[in-house]
């Protein structure tokens, strides 16, 4: 029995064409992707193609899209096996993120790829991300999904989504996941690691709440640290620190964390050292976070921190204080024992 993926085109360069005239990148006619890559044909699944009718540059994909996605899924859950979004690459991580934490318990995979050249570039490395992403969303085993979570596959890899960044504009092999092993690769053979791969605790619920009253801030030597209080009062802070929790040992830099914990502002930390993460108490200068009240977000990416924080953050579905979901690990995206 073929499996069904459903196909969900966003934007991004993987649906761009040259135009000649220009020498501009200009989004193409998606319906028209069977006849550009006609090895879709051959695959052992079936294709639907559901393209946004305005495709969206990465740069512009916020909460109002990533909601769309996620109520589309949720809308055709039953009827389709898997689900492949395609996607720019500059904020993919980003959305892997928003979409694991609003569909929550997935049964099926839900992948999202990309290119760095457009389909139609002789060097183009969207046809080998576009077709192998398909296998892997329609990936089954007796009768059931391999694949449980939102992932993101590009150049030869699959990453867990709320474990990947973007740390290239130029390689091919754009994508990292520092602090989780990859969940599989592709070569002569499809690998995957099904260890590695998340379990699902219960049914398939989809939570598209996001609160979007947060900001994120990255300290660094001799900035003005006291402009933080000059900023619209936000709900939550995502504070990008130093190594494993460092920051200014300063009288300063603690009035400024006191006067945001009392105006009931919550301060997430997180390190800007792309390997390993926070850990409070190693230094003298990470202290001040602990008295404050400040949470540590372990070894997770800035994408996937402030995504969590935005989709708990005074979510109604969520019954225990902030500090204590934020500190659970809600679908792979921190390691426990860190």
């Amino acid at each position: 029995m073929k499996r069904k993926v459903l196909l969900i085109y966003t934007g991004g360069t993987i649906g761009m064409e040259k135009d000649y005239t220009t020498g501009s990148l200009v989004p193409f006619d998606f319906s028209t992707i069977f006849k550009r890559i006609p090895e879709m044909n051959l695959l052992e699944c079936e294709v639907s193609v559901h393209p946004f009718e305005n495709p969206v540059d990465s740069s512009d994909m916020g909460p109002k899209e990533w909601r769309m996605i996620a109520e589309w899924i949720h809308k055709n859950y039953d009827t389709f096996d898997g689900f492949l979004i395609l996607h720019g690459t500059d904020t993919m991580s980003y959305t892997a993120s928003a979409l694991s934490f609003m569909l929550k318990n997935l049964g099926k995979p839900v992948i999202l790829t990309g290119s760095q050249l457009p389909i139609g570039d002789l060097r183009t490395d969207a046809k080998e991300n576009l077709l192998t992403s398909l296998y892997y969303a329609s990936l089954y085993e007796n009768d059931e999904a391999v694949i449980k979570e939102v992932a993101v596959y590009f150049e030869y890899k699959l990453l867990r989504g709320n474990r990947s960044l973007k740390y290239s504009a130029e390689f091919f092999d754009a994508y990292q996941s520092p602090n989780y092993p990859i969940l599989g690769q592709s070569g002569v053979h499809l690998n995957i690691e099904k260890d590695l791969l998340w379990k699902p605790k219960g049914e398939f619920q989809l939570d598209t709440y996001l609160n979007e009253n947060v900001l994120f801030y990255r300290i660094f030597p001799g900035m003005n640290f006291e402009s933080l209080l000059e900023l619209k009062t936000p709900e939550a802070i995502v504070l990008q620190v130093f190594g494993s929790g460092t920051i200014f040992n300063s009288d300063k830099t603690r009035s400024v964390l006191q006067e945001l914990r009392s105006r009931r502002i919550e301060i997430v930390v997180i390190s800007q050292c792309i390997s390993g993460g926070i850990s409070f108490g190693k230094y003298s200068n990470s202290n001040i976070f602990t008295e404050i009240g400040a949470i540590s977000g372990k070894d997770m990416t800035a994408e996937s921190a402030i995504t969590k924080v935005m989709h708990i953050l005074k979510n109604p579905k969520y019954d225990q204080a902030f500090p204590e979901i934020f500190s659970e690990n809600i679908c792979g995206e921190i390691t426990e024992e860190f």
